[in-house]
């Protein structure tokens, strides 16, 4: 062999003893899990947010989140008041099927045709919630705000919830400004206002869970009554006020924008330690506004109200690498499909049959296609009597545009065609009658299902006299108003 050959044989052995073991590539390190944060108002109408129309109201936060994600048009609360609503976004099932179907605890006239069921004033602990799934799934999770779905028996902290912040059966709080006489609630310095508080929890309780997936439930008392909103921004708003203005309530106006403000520090602080891009932000309200404090126009009355009102609300979801940023949904949804919404996004199985009446939003939040259900339901076998625009009990289907009310007390129905005349003033039931008995085949067959209860007849009703005197006040009500209004769920 020549040198020339042995040199090069021994240059390479020499190289391959150099050259140092190629070892395999580093796992990537798994994907942060979705961190969620629901974000509920408290009689919120549909007309209430500067993304849904208001003129007069400032929500630049709440309009940030819509830029950046979806807002639904048509998206309605499970009921026409808050605690049924509430049970329903936390079991996705509708509150006929779990019989917590008023406020907690109702309030029934003097004098009512129908007398209501024995239904449900708490939430069973048998029930499955978004917190026990959530929690199931290792994440920790926080109920901070307004429970009022039963006593300490059942407060959040016995329905998953590692943490219950505010949270008692109260429907609102004696003063929105400390002292707040809250139990659950440690108190704040003389003069605190509970909306900033609570966001400054919610803070909080992100902070020192960064580390660890979180589900934050931040059910805010604003912008329940009573009326009550810092001093600088009633004049503001008293300054802002035009001629002709229907939305003109300085002192709701003010409790809106505060609550926004909690709406951008969560932001805030969820881009400054690194969490936005998986955290999953989902802002909705529990049912329509109350009227005469706020103007749902161009939808017929409010809160309380069978009507569109009553139930039909904002909902604004936005889900960093989905959502596509200023999309809108004019799709018909309901409360309860944030249940399987959230489960789903957040990728946890166990449990998310349990919600058998909710519809998860992905496949619209994705823009994909797929979505199955085309009919709504309402159920409410009681009497709204104190609300302006109240309603006798009644049940109500929505299937594509067109939504059917059934009044119970004399089984009358209005016939409403939505796309059409969404401020409910052409009643079509007599000139529809194949429409109507489509309809109202449907909802005793969907009663069935559920185990919805029914009224029953009452057999002292004195017809001489009113069956359901009205409670509520029909004067424009002021810029700030106290607390203990009847009824005020």
């Amino acid at each position: 062999m020549s040198m020339h050959v042995r040199f090069l044989g021994a240059l390479l052995l020499a190289v391959t003893i150099l050259r140092p073991a190629v070892l395999p590539a580093a796992p990537a390190a798994p994907a942060p899990k979705l961190n969620v944060v629901l974000i509920l108002a408290d009689d919120l109408g549909w007309t209430d947010l500067h993304c849904y129309g208001s003129s007069y109201y400032e929500t630049p936060h709440i309009d940030r989140l819509a830029r950046e994600g979806m807002r639904f048009t048509q998206a309605y609360s499970a009921c026409t008041v808050c605690s049924p609503s509430r049970a329903a976004i936390l079991t996705g099932r509708y509150p006929a099927r779990l019989h917590i179907t008023d406020w907690i605890p109702g309030l029934p006239p003097e004098n009512p045709k129908l007398l209501v069921p024995d239904w449900t004033k708490y939430l069973p602990l048998q029930e499955y919630t978004l917190a026990d799934a959530m929690h199931a799934a290792g994440y920790a999770t926080a109920s901070i705000g307004k429970w009022h779905l039963g006593g300490p028996a059942y407060y959040p902290d016995k329905h998953g919830f590692d943490l219950n912040i505010a949270g008692t059966e109260a429907p609102n709080p004696k003063t929105y400004f400390a002292p707040y006489g809250i139990p659950t609630l440690r108190e704040g310095p003389d003069g605190e206002y509970l909306t900033d508080r609570l966001g400054q929890e919610a803070l909080r309780f992100i902070e020192q869970h960064q580390d660890k997936p979180f589900f934050l439930y931040l059910p805010h008392f604003a912008v329940h009554l009573p009326v009550q909103a810092k001093p600088a921004l009633i004049e503001k708003y008293r300054a802002k006020r035009q001629p002709g203005q229907q939305q003109n309530n300085a002192g709701y106006a003010g409790m809106i924008e505060s609550m926004d403000d909690t709406v951008g520090l969560i932001r805030r602080k969820l881009d400054e330690l690194k969490l936005a891009d998986h955290t999953l932000v989902i802002f909705a309200s529990d049912n329509g506004g109350r009227v005469p404090t706020t103007s749902n126009l161009p939808l017929r009355v409010g809160k309380g109200s069978c009507y569109e009102g009553g139930t039909r609300t904002p909902l604004i979801v936005s889900w960093p690498g989905v959502t596509r940023s200023g999309s809108l949904c004019a799709t018909p949804v309901i409360g309860m499909d944030l249940y399987r919404t959230i489960l789903e996004a957040a990728g946890i199985r166990e449990g998310i049959d349990k919600g058998v009446d909710s519809v998860s939003l992905v496949p619209l939040l994705r823009q994909t296609g797929g979505w199955q259900r085309d009919e709504l339901f309402w159920h409410y076998p009681h009497y709204q009597h104190y609300q302006l625009g109240g309603t006798t009990p009644y049940g109500a289907i929505r299937k594509g545009d067109f939504k059917l009310i059934e009044f119970f007390s004399d089984m009358r129905v209005e016939l409403y065609n939505l796309r059409e005349d969404i401020r409910e003033q052409d009643n079509l039931a007599a000139r529809m009658p194949a429409k109507v008995e489509e309809l109202r085949a449907r909802l005793p067959a969907w009663r069935t299902e559920v185990g919805a209860q029914m009224p029953a007849r009452n057999p002292n009703y004195d017809a001489s006299r009113p069956e359901a005197a009205s409670r509520a006040k029909t004067k424009k009500p002021t810029d700030s108003q106290a607390a203990g209004v009847p009824g005020s769920s």
